[in-house]
């Protein structure tokens, strides 16, 4: 048998990035990210679950008249509470059938210095950062095995994974525990073709991230940012959208660095 290999022989990268037939949920689901995600994936092709928490559960009847009923299903779940994830995922393969991709936007951030940050904020934040991007994947990676087809898993995470940014002790502990998270995954998933990884980005132009680092702290985190500016969601959703098709098959326990240069230093 020969050793050799047909260097002229192609994978079949799909360069439309066509999700037809594809089903994706969304969790965070109307956050900044995950709706410029839904756009994208939309024009793709995909139907979307997405999934949010209950304390905006009166934002959902206005965003459902934006979209078509049959490629939009809103689920409202709290992801941190296991029994909640699984009623959540029942309803998604109840209403479509199947899941091919999972995208875990949902987040929350508080700014506190080490010494005073309490204890029950530190649980919330690893709680919705951490706790709720395993339970999401588990159940996701659990249907996406029985069914056989492969799949796709995104993460996102953060520069703060990765960079000490003063004030951000729970959410970078959260976030570097994600990336942790995101490789084992990908090893133990690596067999039933599902692709796991992350996405850290820089701050983010959503309305949070915008009345966050508005003003002088925002023109003085700018500097630290070689390209000299934050990013915007559609920058976010374009690379979730390259991991969500199968130009990003030979891809997997990534970290996606979307941070101007940030952690070059």
């Amino acid at each position: 048998m020969s050793g050799e290999y047909d260097v002229n022989l192609r994978y079949g990268v799909d360069t439309a990035l066509n999700l037809a037939d594809k089903v994706a949920v969304v969790t965070g689901g109307l956050g900044g990210i995950a709706m410029a995600t839904n756009s994208m994936l939309l024009e793709k092709g995909a139907r979307l679950a997405l999934l949010y928490p209950p304390f905006e559960a009166d934002r959902v009847a206005s965003l459902q008249a934006e979209f078509a009923a049959d490629r939009v299903q809103f689920v409202c779940c709290d992801v941190t509470d296991p029994a909640a994830v699984t009623q959540a995922f029942d309803q998604v393969i109840s209403h479509y059938g199947h899941i091919d991709i999972l995208v875990n936007c949902a987040g929350y951030v508080m700014l506190q210095p080490v010494i005073d940050t309490d204890f029950a904020e530190w649980q919330k934040q690893i709680a919705v950062n951490l706790t709720g991007p395993f339970l999401c994947s588990q159940a996701a990676a659990r249907l996406m095995i029985t069914a056989g087809n492969g799949g796709k898993i995104i993460n996102i995470a953060s520069q703060a994974a990765s960079i000490a940014i003063d004030n951000h002790v729970a959410y970078t502990s959260a976030k570097a525990g994600l990336l942790g998270m995101t490789k084992v995954m990908a090893k133990e998933f690596a067999p039933h073709r599902i692709n796991v990884n992350t996405l850290s980005p820089t701050v983010v132009l959503t309305p949070m991230g915008e009345k966050a680092w508005r003003g002088e702290k925002g023109e003085q985190m700018k500097k630290l940012i070689p390209l000299g500016r934050f990013a915007y969601t559609d920058e976010i959703a374009a690379a979730v959208l390259f991991f969500a098709s199968n130009g990003s098959d030979m891809i997997t326990g990534a970290d996606l660095m979307i941070d101007g240069g940030f952690t070059i230093w």
